[in-house]
Formats: C-alpha cells, structure tokens, sequence
C-alpha cells in the first residue's frame, strides 16, 4: 500500500468513517442453566449497604429471587450451584461507547492478508471484553454486517448499537470518497443548500431529523449519535449542523424515547451540545481556544463544566483515548504480560513488525523532530491535563461522569479491547475519581443515561442476570476486576481463564 493510502486509511479510521449505519435488531440472546449462588455478599449500586448472605437463584438467564441464605426451597434439579463464601457478587459492567467493527491496529487489506491472524482476534475480542467484566457494549457507530459479524461469535457480551446522524460531507464523513460515503450514511443529515444541487439519488425528504430518527428506530438502534467536529490534523474547515437542526433530531429522538449523544471533544463543542439539548457529551473537553498549562481549568472552561453539572448531561471523559496514541511511541507496551490476555499472540507479535507498526509511521510523519514519541507527548500534555482535570471537577461537583473508553478510537493497537476499560479505570482513580463512582458509573449511571436500567445495570429479581463473582469490594477498589471469579452472562456461569487469550 502507498504511503498516501495508508494515510487516508489511518484517517479513515481515526475518525471512524465508514461506520456510519447502524446494526441490525438485538440478536437473541441465549438464556443459561439455573444457577444458585449461595452464602455470597450482593454488593449493587441502588443498595446502600451490601446484602450478606445471600442466596441469589437465575433462571432462564434472569435473576429469580434474592433471599437469605437458607430460605430458597424451590431448586431445581440439574441447578448449577455456585458456593459464593466470601465471594462478592456485582453487576456486570457497562462500557457505553465502543466501536467493534474493526480489529484494532489492523486496515481492512491487512486483515485479508492475514487471515489466519485476524480470525484469531475476532474470535478473541468478545472475550476480552468479558474477561475484565463487560457483559454489555454499546457500539456508537456500526453496520448491519458488522453487528451480525460480531453477534456471531459466543460467548458474545450483550450488544446494543446507536444510530449516526452526520452532517452530509461533515465529519466523519468527510474521509470517504464521494459518492461511497452517500451510499454507506442512511441517517445523514441534510440541511437547506440554498439551491445547491443534493447529490445523485439523495432524496432531501428522508434526510431530515425526524425521518433519519424514525428509521434508526425501526432498524432497532436505542440511542442517536452526531457530531460537532471541524475537524483534526490539518482539516479544519469541515462543515457542522446548524443549531436548529441539532433540536429538531433532539426532539425527534427524545418522542421516539432514544437519548441523543453527541460527539464534541472542544468547548465550542460542548457549548454546542448543551445549547442544543443532547443528553450525553461523548469525550472529554480536550479543546479550547485558550492557552493553559497543563490541568488548568480557565474560567470559560469551568463556565462549561458548570454548565454539564447543571443540566445533569452525561458526560464521557474517555481519557485513555489520548494514551492510546502516545504508548505507539512506548517501546515496552507490546511488552506488557497483560495484553497476552487479551489478545492472541500472533496478532502481538505482528503489531511488533514494520507492517504492524504502519499507524505509528503515519503519526510520526506528521510530526517534527528527531523524536516525535516526545513530541507527541508534550502537545498533548494540555489537552490531557484538561480533560483529567475536568473530571475530577465534574465528579466533585456532582455531575454524571459516565464510563465509556472509545475502544478502538483510531487505528493503534494501543486501544485493545477489554484492557483499555482497565486502563480507562486507572486514569480515572488519577483523574480523582474513586472506585465506587467508577462502580456506580459502569453500571446503573450508564444503564440510566441509555435508558437500559429496567434490563441491567443492578442485582433486582426480574432483570437480566449478567453478573460478576468477585473477591474484593469493588466500591474500594478497581482490583476486583482483576480478579474476577465468575462471570456471568445472561445467567450462563463463565471461567475468566476460559476467555483468556492464549488460554
């Protein structure tokens, strides 16, 4: 591939384009046997205090009752029973923006040329996910291929997708070819052209916000994604929607009962969102036309954050996405034991060759120097320092912090699935926020915000019992997700060393 191919391509990817329609109906989801965990502490966001021994029966694949050890009488045979003896038993966890239609750190061609390697990955990435926790995903952005692809392998966390409404020619469609990229947005936006002439075959009628809304949901998306984006890395003249236009697809989805999220990573964004009324700021505010050191909060900045706390919007902080691009300048992360399990061997060994480190030749192309590892790190000091530093005030001042990572945000296998939400939950205990906000955050915040709750997100009888045996509280500490005994998917009782790569 040339080099301005790959260019593109990286582009392409880092700005998600190509993944703009979304996924077909929720596949079925299999119900497990009947399981009994019993004598085990249930430790749940709505619940002050953890309820110790307990008994917790499942069946077909939602919890049946909660009760006190010893007061269950009516088991089934053939009940798998679990002995939960100073066990913790949690929800599983919510990672609310992902993106899965692509093998991290790999283009489309390369994934042909190594099939052998990319069948790997995709059979591994679903368990990754469920090997730190993550029953349930929600894909921002995704295609009916896509969703069926990933739907197809088992076991497969719980996978929900959201529609994108993208401005015609704005981002991310820009880095597709015209006309493919008309072709591959059937929820674009149009606005008036003022007489402009529409591209071949775009009919204007089902471009608007309440015919794109209405057919996101008869295609089954539960939320609506767009974008305020002029643009990064050299283009910043992109066109974006027109604040109008953005109320008209807020009040549209909000009829259709579907919350709007939003993708704005700078304070005009922001300001854009929350002026517009969407109901979650995808990223953290990493941009702002002002000077500031690093983890500076400028008095317009904190008008935004006062503004987020305010309206009660989610907000994503999605601080590993920025990491992810600086550890493709850290010669020991190939190296770290860590991603031996979540990813199979031969795809590591890979990212190691000079095919594999293709996303990093175009980084550092881009930047000037002798060491554009260095470089990279300091231009993004600020926008790191503002972002972690934002959310430690948003988390004090009572705002709704939810948990998503953006796996894979760009094409850098520096994002691998399942590890990166890992690595998401250290910056945010730097960041100041504690283990049970993350907890909360993870579960019922993120359950609410995608209007998920009466499905998941607690341990009440009548939901879906996707659940986590754990042995440490994880309201003290991210390290029970370390150390995950059970999981437990749609009342199926899963081994953590079962879904590890190279297992």
């Amino acid at each position: 591939m040339r080099h301005d191919d790959r260019r593109r391509r990286a582009l392409r990817f880092a700005a998600l384009a190509g993944l703009l329609i979304a996924g077909g109906l929720p596949c079925e989801r299999a119900a497990g046997q009947d399981l009994r965990i019993e004598h085990v502490t249930v430790i749940s966001p709505e619940r002050s205090l953890a309820l110790a021994d307990a008994n917790v029966m499942v069946r077909e694949g939602r919890i049946a009752a909660i009760v006190p050890a010893g007061k269950d009488t009516d088991v089934r045979p053939g009940t798998l029973t679990i002995d939960g003896r100073g066990l913790d038993l949690v929800p599983g966890l919510i990672d609310s923006h992902v993106h899965l239609g692509s093998i991290p750190g790999m283009t489309d061609e390369q994934e042909r040329a190594h099939l052998e390697i990319a069948r790997a990955a995709r059979d591994q990435i679903p368990r990754s996910y469920l090997y730190f926790g993550f029953t349930t995903l929600i894909d921002l952005i995704s295609t009916p291929d896509e969703m069926a692809r990933w739907k197809s392998q088992d076991p497969v966390p719980d996978t929900y997708f959201c529609g994108a409404a993208a401005l015609m020619d704005g981002y991310p469609m820009n880095y597709l070819p015209k006309p493919q990229r008309y072709a591959r947005a059937p929820y674009m936006l149009v606005e008036p052209q003022g007489g402009a002439p529409l591209p071949a075959g775009v009919d204007p009628a089902t471009h608007t916000p309440q015919a794109v809304v209405a057919r996101m949901k008869s295609d089954g998306a539960i939320c609506v994604k767009t974008f305020f984006e002029r643009g990064f890395g050299g283009v910043h003249d992109l066109p974006v929607p027109r604040p109008e236009t953005i109320r008209a697809l807020v009040g549209a989805a909000h009829a259709a009962g579907l919350p709007v999220l939003m993708h704005a990573n700078s304070a005009e964004a922001q300001a854009f969102g929350l002026d517009t009324g969407v109901d979650i700021l995808a990223h953290g505010l990493w941009n702002a036309d002002e000077t500031a050191a690093p983890g500076e909060l400028t008095p317009a900045v904190r008008s935004i954050l006062d503004r987020v706390v305010a309206a009660q919007v989610g907000w994503q902080p999605t601080l590993q996405v920025l990491y992810g691009l600086q550890d493709l300048f850290n010669p020991g992360f190939l190296s770290d034991p860590m991603l031996t399990r979540v990813l199979p061997r031969t795809l590591i060994d890979w990212y190691g060759t000079s095919e594999g480190q293709w996303f990093r030749e175009v980084i550092a192309a881009d930047i000037p120097g002798p060491d554009p590892g260095a470089a990279l790190r300091q231009g993004l000091a600020v926008p790191i320092g503002r972002v972690a530093a934002a959310t430690g005030y948003l988390t004090k001042h009572g705002a709704r912090v939810l948990f998503g990572t953006d796996t894979p945000s760009a094409p850098t296998y520096a994002n691998p699935p399942g590890f990166n939400a890992w690595m998401e939950m250290h910056r945010l205990l730097e960041a100041g926020v504690t283990p049970a906000q993350i907890f909360a955050a993870a579960t019922l915040g993120n359950a609410r915000a995608l209007r998920l709750d009466r499905e998941i997100g607690t341990i009440e009888v009548g939901k879906r019992a996707n659940l986590l045996l754990v042995r440490t509280d994880p309201r003290q500490t991210v390290e029970a997700y370390a150390g995950i005994v059970k999981v437990i998917l749609g009342g199926r009782a899963l081994d953590p060393g079962g879904l590890a790569a190279n297992r």
